[in-house]
């Protein structure tokens, strides 16, 4: 066998395997990955009411438990159940007989006791002419005049146990003592009651406006109060309007105002409560009914708002966002966000102009070199909307620089 042209052919096949890898290596070499594109919010601060939206019960503005003052059989019950009642109107009547004849027998002891008058007068009258000529002694006329005192001080019991008699009578009709909604009565005609009693016959709630008892706890008031020191908010000295959440989800039409807040924090549950009143002309408001009031406590002067979507949260739990400054993507820490409808509250780490990214942050981490484009949020339905190409292109110019803190005074 040819041993050089054996050797010749083994060398030519090896040179043609070193060139077929050489090219296949080249041609399989990765091309550098495109830049990642990614969507941008321009943020601007902007002065921002804080609220607080709080748990809370509807109360009666006013409201009266109906009770007997004298004793009886009840008569009648001149009342609709469930109805309007106005202060004054007569609601029961008890049995009026013998407060009747009470009145009656009052009106006779006071003729009786003034009809003793005109003789006790004259008598004293005539002892101080005879004294005057010493005809009498001196105990007969203090006597005369003793008598004339008695008399007329029977005179004046008279007319107070009139007086009794009479208000006795009138409380046998029992009136509304306030106006508004008058709840089922307890008792019905032919009921005996009494002075005493603990039972009320009906109870009077006045809801033409009510009352929200509210609940906070001390440590949001506590954080309020050190922002407000700290000037991070800005409270108002007029009245705090309060606007309610009905049970359904349904918004109240008509917003109320904050009355007062108590002195004292509950010791088993660290909370204190407020109070707001707020119109209820259709009566839609009714006591014992859960709301949820949103109370505004003040205005942050220099606040950014970011939308849900582009807020996340680290490893330690803490609220984060993705900024693109200097055209890389960079990651905030969100100090003190806190939630403010559908966005975020921030106030600090941010500043005038940074580009929030709020679409493609999957495809860039931290870091990388991306494109960005300026967009908008639609306020009702938060779908991003692209900017006009002129301004989309400054956009990605700026977003190469990065952005320059705001000067505060």
């Amino acid at each position: 066998m040819n041993t050089p042209k054996i050797r010749k052919t083994v060398a030519a096949l090896l040179a043609i395997t070193a060139l077929t890898a050489c090219n296949r290596s080249q041609n399989t070499t990765p091309q550098n990955a495109a830049t990642p594109q990614v969507s941008v919010l321009k943020l601007h601060p902007q002065p921002v009411a804080v609220t607080a939206e709080l748990p809370g019960r509807i109360v009666a503005f006013l409201e009266a438990e109906v009770r007997p003052q004298v004793g009886g059989v009840i008569q009648q019950r001149l009342f609709t159940e469930g109805g309007e009642v106005k202060a004054g109107q007569p609601l029961y009547q008890i049995d009026p007989a013998s407060y009747r004849a009470a009145r009656d027998s009052a009106e006779a002891a006071l003729q009786r006791a003034q009809a003793a008058i005109p003789s006790a007068q004259a008598k004293a009258d005539r002892n101080q002419a005879l004294i005057k000529q010493n005809a009498i002694s001196r105990q007969d006329y203090e006597e005369a005049i003793d008598a004339l005192a008695q008399a007329r001080a029977n005179v004046a019991s008279a007319k107070a146990s009139l007086e009794t008699a009479r208000i006795d009578l009138d409380r046998t009709t029992i009136r509304a003592p306030i106006s508004g909604r008058i709840d089922r009565s307890s008792l019905t005609p032919g009921a005996l009651v009494s002075a005493s009693q603990s039972t009320a016959l009906t109870t009077i709630h006045q809801i033409d406006r009510v009352n929200i008892d509210l609940t906070q706890s001390s440590a949001n008031l506590l954080d309020l109060r050190e922002a407000i020191d700290a000037g991070r908010v800005v409270t108002t000295n007029g009245s705090v309007p309060v606007k309610l959440k009905l049970e359904n989800g349904a918004t109240y039409p008509l917003d109320g105002r904050l009355e007062f807040g108590e002195s004292s924090v509950a010791t088993g549950t660290g909370t204190y409560t407020l109070r707001a009143t707020v119109p209820n002309p259709r009566r839609l408001l009714l006591p014992g009914m859960y709301v949820r009031a949103i109370v505004e406590e003040g205005t942050v002067p220099q606040a950014y708002l970011l939308p849900q979507r582009a807020v996340s949260r680290n490893t330690r739990g803490e609220a984060t966002a993705l900024l693109v400054r200097g055209g890389k993507v960079e990651e905030v820490e969100l100090a003190g966000a806190r939630e403010h409808g559908n966005d975020w509250l921030v106030t600090q780490g941010l500043h005038e102009g940074d580009a929030l990214i709020v679409e493609g942050s999957q495809q860039a981490r931290v870091g990388d070199a991306v494109a960005a484009t300026e967009v908008t949020l639609d306020a009702a339905t938060g779908k991003v909307r692209a900017l006009p190409a002129a301004k989309a292109n400054s956009t990605a110019a700026d977003a190469k620089e990065p952005a320059k803190p705001t000067q505060r005074s």
